[in-house]
């Protein structure tokens, strides 16, 4: 299988860090070009219809700046993209129109109750997206043996 246009997604966290690196590794074998992108969620609606802005989160401005600095490791071809909307389905939606051949993400692998509050974006976008996903959950780190 060949990829021209792989898909990173973003969110700032250390989990992105390994899949960034698998992501540049896939688009560098595959003489591929390779999408950065991250999402900025819009403040959420009350019942009532106003806005929940809640705690104070970057501006559009320092998210792209957040952005700029995710650079890939070695000589790889590459473009950030600076998303609007529901996380899951801005990336599905962007990779439908770039006709994005893979999706690469980190995964938290949350579980249980902090799932279910949280959500899970890499579940959706795997049950979503008309190309393959490939989902990458960072190890736990062992703890030291005595």
């Amino acid at each position: 299988m060949t990829f021209k246009k792989i898909l990173f997604s973003t969110d700032f966290s250390h989990t992105g860090d390994a899949a960034l690196a698998t992501a540049a590794a896939l688009a560098r074998e595959n003489n591929a070009k390779l999408y950065i992108a991250h999402v900025q969620e819009p403040p959420a609606f009350y019942g009532g219809g106003e806005m929940y802005y809640g705690m104070l989160d970057p501006t559009t401005d320092e998210l792209a700046k957040l952005l700029e600095a995710v650079v890939p490791p070695g000589n790889v071809r590459y473009e950030h993209r600076l998303l609007t909307g529901d996380p899951a389905g801005a990336l599905v939606q962007f990779a439908d129109d770039e006709k994005i051949d893979l999706i690469v993400l980190g995964t938290h692998g949350r579980s249980g109750l902090s799932r279910l509050l949280m959500g899970s974006v890499a579940e959706a976008v795997v049950r979503r997206a008309s190309c393959p996903v490939l989902t990458f959950k960072q190890p736990h780190s062992e703890p030291a043996s005595k």
